[in-house]
């Protein structure tokens, strides 16, 4: 057995876990009047409502302690200290810069990287606002209206998030449009909606070498080229996010057009860098800077906060709880607000690759889970697709469920109908209903006998399955970022107490590699080469 599993916190929630699991949230809101004050934590507008969790004091107490064996304070300080945190890959891990102030010092190599960071946004926000303005324009002098990323996995999430989530602070004229499947048809859907004239492309590529942005790009190029008659409209109609200069200038980006990041930002965390271009260009650059800034709040107080008041401590501890000491393999994240519609497709990024690990820091074998699969969907559509497995399903699933105050589209009842859907799924799943209450109101509808006794086991809900509650005035970039960096933090205090690296993705990189082998063969250009049986009469069926 691992360090980890035989050390005295982790022995002691599992002693304490065998005490607590028979009791019901109920009961535990029965007995104490004052649960939500005890269990909630407030920062800049941010209502974080965990008492509808199967914790007391002494559990938090017990996860805290387990935090703390972990020396996860000293993890947040080498972190935020551009420590090379990332062992597998030698490299800092530092998305918290991007979002730092202007007179902020973080020292990489003996070298402050901010002045770095801060020139990039000055660049970020000279060029957004020169499009914006439709004082920079395509080849024949017309405003640039629509914006397409062309990238993939961070280079994509990310800012197609925030940009479906910003949609109320958008410019109204633009359109913004993400590329990122390999499959034509990403991208062919997407030309049918665009005139070349008024198009600008953004190539997201750290090295300009990734396969399936490329194939993307240079399609999209072709496509304009056609559209347009000359090879000269590619310097205004492109832009890129890279460090290849030398490859963006051979595709024809003009070097002004051009933005640089860093290997300390992973690319699941980049959104807060030059990745961010489609945002800063569809909701414009100071509310881009708001985003920013609500993210460096949450780095604050994951920093300075303590653990017992501290957001992202306390619900990544809640996910320790629940997936090594009850054994749940999953959990979903249920925002009420259509706006947030893909932030589990966000999350699902962010939180499996980052922690999808099975050997620790020092590569041995863990004998723990490390991860859990992430999912959901807009309330209330959801409660109409998958809550049925939440509430009467056999595992428990914990969820979180955000929601705001006031709706950007205040119309009629619907916001208050939204509302009252959120709060009834957490109260339901907490509470549950008894075969007693389950028997009182089949009898008020008029039932009785065995029609009654047949029914009856249909009609009774366990219960007692937690939520986190996220309630903000209104979905607006700070409180975004604030929730952006604190699924971040969540997920780095999980990993330090798993001993893993949350920032490499060896196994990203594995599939690539045998893709590459693959592509000749598939193309004709090479003959199949040795292969597994079921891949050779794979390809082979392709190949006719």
């Amino acid at each position: 057995m691992s360090n980890l599993t035989q050390s005295p916190a982790w022995q002691a929630l599992l002693a304490h876990q065998s005490q607590i699991s028979n009791q019901t949230m109920r009961e535990m809101f029965a007995a104490d009047a004052d649960r939500f004050d005890t269990f909630s934590l407030q920062l800049d507008g941010l209502l974080f409502d965990y008492s509808k969790n199967r914790i007391s004091a002494e559990t938090l107490k017990l996860l805290l302690d387990l935090a703390r064996q972990s020396d996860l304070s000293g993890w947040i300080a080498r972190m935020f200290g551009g420590e090379k945190i990332n062992a597998s890959e030698n490299r800092a891990v530092l998305h918290t810069a991007l979002r730092a102030p202007r007179d902020a010092v973080v020292m990489v190599d003996g070298k402050n990287v901010m002045p770095d960071v801060h020139r990039v946004l000055d660049h970020l926000r000279r060029y957004t606002e020169a499009v914006r303005r439709g004082e920079l324009c395509g080849h024949t002098g017309k405003p640039l209206r629509h914006i397409v990323n062309i990238g993939i996995g961070g280079s994509a999430l990310g800012p197609m998030m925030v940009c479906e989530t910003l949609k109320p602070y958008g410019h109204p004229e633009m359109r913004a449009h993400f590329v990122s499947n390999v499959d034509a048809t990403d991208l062919v859907e997407t030309l049918k909606l665009l005139d070349a004239e008024t198009t600008l492309f953004i190539v997201s590529s750290k090295t300009f070498t990734t396969q399936e942005t490329l194939t993307n790009a240079r399609t999209a190029r072709a496509w304009l080229v056609e559209k347009l008659g000359c090879e000269e409209a590619v310097a205004k109609h492109f832009a890129a996010v890279s460090t290849n200069l030398k490859a963006t200038s051979e595709f024809g980006i003009n070097p002004d057009n051009v933005f640089e990041f860093w290997d300390w930002v992973g690319g699941r965390y980049s959104l807060w860098s030059a990745i961010g271009l489609p945002i800063a260009l569809y909701v414009g650059m100071d509310n881009f800077e708001r985003l920013l800034a609500g993210a460096h709040a949450m780095d604050v107080h994951f920093r300075d906060a303590p653990f017992e008041r501290n957001m992202p401590v306390i619900l990544g501890m809640l996910g320790v709880w629940y997936g090594n000491f009850f054994g749940t393999g999953s959990y979903a994240v249920l925002p009420y607000d259509q706006y947030l519609h893909r932030l589990p497709a966000y999350l699902q990024q962010l939180e499996m690759e980052s922690n999808g690990k099975s050997v620790d820091r020092e590569g041995q074998p863990v004998d723990y889970d490390t991860h859990f699969t992430v999912w959901g969907e807009a309330g209330t559509n959801g409660q109409h697709s998958f809550y049925q497995l939440i509430h009467q399903g056999t595992r428990m699933i914990p969820a979180d469920f955000l929601a705001p105050i006031r709706s950007h589209n205040p119309v009629g009842d619907h916001h208050a109908m939204l509302l009252s859907n959120c709060f009834a799924q957490t109260e339901a799943l907490m509470l549950g209903k008894t075969e007693a209450e389950a028997r009182a109101e089949l009898v008020a509808q008029g039932m009785s006998g065995e029609a009654l006794e047949k029914l009856l086991p249909f009609k009774v809900f366990p219960g007692n399955r937690p939520t986190n509650t996220f309630l903000f005035d209104l979905l607006d970039p700070y409180t975004l970022g604030m929730l952006i960096a604190l699924y971040e933090h969540k997920i780095y205090v999980q990993s330090v107490v798993w001993n893993i690296n949350a920032f490499d993705q060896w196994g990203v990189e594995f599939g690539k590699q045998l893709a590459g082998k693959l592509l000749p063969e598939l193309q004709g250009k090479q003959p199949l080469s040795v292969h597994d049986a079921s891949t050779i009469n794979l390809m082979q069926r392709c190949l006719g």
